[in-house]
């Protein structure tokens, strides 16, 4: 009867701790799954971060650019001015 009776005991208890790990099991699936999420997201986000990047750095290379020019432009009128405006040598 004793026999009989740590049998069911310890069937129960074994029950309960597969209960158990399968619980653990599905609780470590389900923050498994929302890491991988989280991941995603964030991949998706620095890749978007990334093309926005790029993008910016276009930007500032045609501001470079057309500052560079600009630059030359006035410095251009600068001197066609001052040629304008100076003194003609009578030589």
């Amino acid at each position: 009867m004793c026999y009989g009776h740590n049998q069911s005991f310890s069937s129960r208890n074994s029950l309960r701790r597969r209960s158990h790990d399968d619980s653990v099991v599905d609780d470590l699936r389900d923050r498994l799954a929302e890491t991988e999420a989280r991941l995603r997201r964030a991949r998706a986000r620095e890749a978007e971060l990334s093309r926005r990047l790029e993008h910016m750095k276009r930007f500032v290379s045609v501001m470079e650019i057309i500052e560079t020019f600009l630059e030359r432009r006035y410095q251009e009128q600068k001197d066609r001015i001052v040629r304008l405006f100076s003194p003609v040598s009578t030589t």
